[in-house]
C-alpha cells in the first residue's frame, strides 16, 4: 500500500476515505441507535434526482446534489414525524421517483457523457484535491453541530419521552439530524456511491454499538472501523485490480458477518457455562 502512495490519486483518495469514515462514523452512529435506516436509504437514491439536476443545469455536481437532497430529506423527515405508520410507503415512493427523476434529467441533458455507474458505486479514484477541500468543510460543520447539540441528542436518542419533559426541541433537532444526513450522504456517494451508501453509515456503527456502553465510545469506534474498511477496500482494489466502492463494503460486510459469528460463539459458550453451573449446583 505504501508504493501506491506514490501517487495523487491514491493520497486523495485516502484522504477522502478517511474524511469520510469519520462523518459516517459519527452520524451513522445517530442512525442506527433513532432507527434511521430505511429513512437515509431513501435520502441517499433520492440523492440521484440532484445529480440529475446538477448536469441538467450545468450546475456543480454538489450544489445539486445537496439541495436536491436536503428538500428530499425534509420531506421525508416531516412525513414520518406526522405519520409514522405510513413514513415507509412515502420514504419507497421517493426513493423511486429521486431516482427516475435523476435519470431522466441525465437523458434530457443535451450532450451529455456521463459515468453512471461511478455514481451508482462510488469513484474514490477520481476525488480531485479540490473536493477534497469541501469535503472537509462540510465535514468540520457536521462535527461542530454534532458537538454543539450533543446533548440534546443524546436524550432524543434515547429517550424521546424524556427529552420532551426536559424541554428538549425534538423536533427542531430531528430535522436538523435528517439534514445532516443528507450532506452526508451527498459527501459518501463520491466514495461508495449510491447503492453502497448505506452499508458505510450503518455496518461500522452496528458493529460498535455491541461493543460499547455508551454514544461516544460507539462513534469513536465506528470512525476507526470505518478508516480501516475505506483503507482496506483500497489495498485490496490496487493489489488486485477491483472496484474500489464495492472493495470497501466486501470488507465491511465480511467483518460484519465475521461479528455475527464471534457473537454467536459467545452466546454459545455463555450458555454452556450456565448449565455447567447449573450442574455443580444440583
Amino acid at each position: 500500500m505504501l508504493d501506491a502512495l506514490h501517487y495523487e490519486f491514491m493520497r486523495n483518495a485516502l484522504a477522502a476515505g478517511v474524511m469520510t469514515s469519520i462523518i459516517c462514523g459519527v452520524i451513522g452512529s445517530l442512525i442506527v441507535v433513532n432507527r434511521l435506516v430505511f429513512l437515509s436509504g431513501g435520502i441517499a437514491h433520492s440523492a440521484y434526482g440532484g445529480i440529475g439536476l446538477a448536469f441538467f443545469f450545468g450546475l456543480p455536481y454538489m450544489v445539486g446534489a445537496v439541495t436536491f437532497s436536503f428538500c428530499s430529506a425534509m420531506v421525508m423527515a416531516a412525513v414520518s414525524i406526522r405519520s409514522k405508520q405510513r413514513a415507509d410507503t412515502i420514504i419507497g415512493v421517493m426513493w423511486a421517483l429521486g431516482m427516475a427523476t435523476g435519470i431522466l434529467l441525465i437523458d434530457l441533458t443535451p450532450g451529455y457523457n456521463v459515468d453512471l455507474i461511478s455514481y451508482l458505486f462510488g469513484s474514490i479514484l477520481s476525488v480531485p484535491r479540490s473536493d477534497l477541500a469541501i469535503m472537509a468543510v462540510a465535514g468540520a460543520v457536521i462535527l461542530l453541530l454534532v458537538l454543539y447539540f450533543f446533548n440534546d441528542l443524546l436524550v432524543m436518542s434515547y429517550d424521546e419521552e424524556f427529552a420532551l419533559v426536559r424541554g428538549v426541541p425534538v423536533r427542531r433537532l430531528y430535522y436538523l439530524l435528517i439534514g445532516l444526513v443528507a450532506v452526508t450522504v451527498v459527501m459518501v456517494v463520491q466514495v461508495v456511491g449510491l447503492i453502497l451508501v448505506i452499508a458505510l453509515l450503518t455496518i461500522p456503527p452496528y458493529i460498535a454499538e455491541k461493543y460499547t456502553r455508551s454514544l461516544v465510545q460507539m462513534m469513536f469506534v465506528s470512525c476507526l472501523l470505518g478508516i480501516v474498511f475505506t483503507s482496506g477496500g483500497l489495498w485490496i482494489s490496487y493489489r488486485f485490480d477491483l472496484t474500489s466502492g464495492a472493495a470497501i463494503i466486501f470488507l465491511a460486510g465480511m467483518v460484519f458477518f465475521l461479528s455475527l459469528l464471534v457473537d454467536k460463539g459467545i452466546a454459545l459458550n455463555t450458555r454452556k457455562e450456565m448449565r455447567r453451573s447449573h450442574q455443580e449446583l444440583s
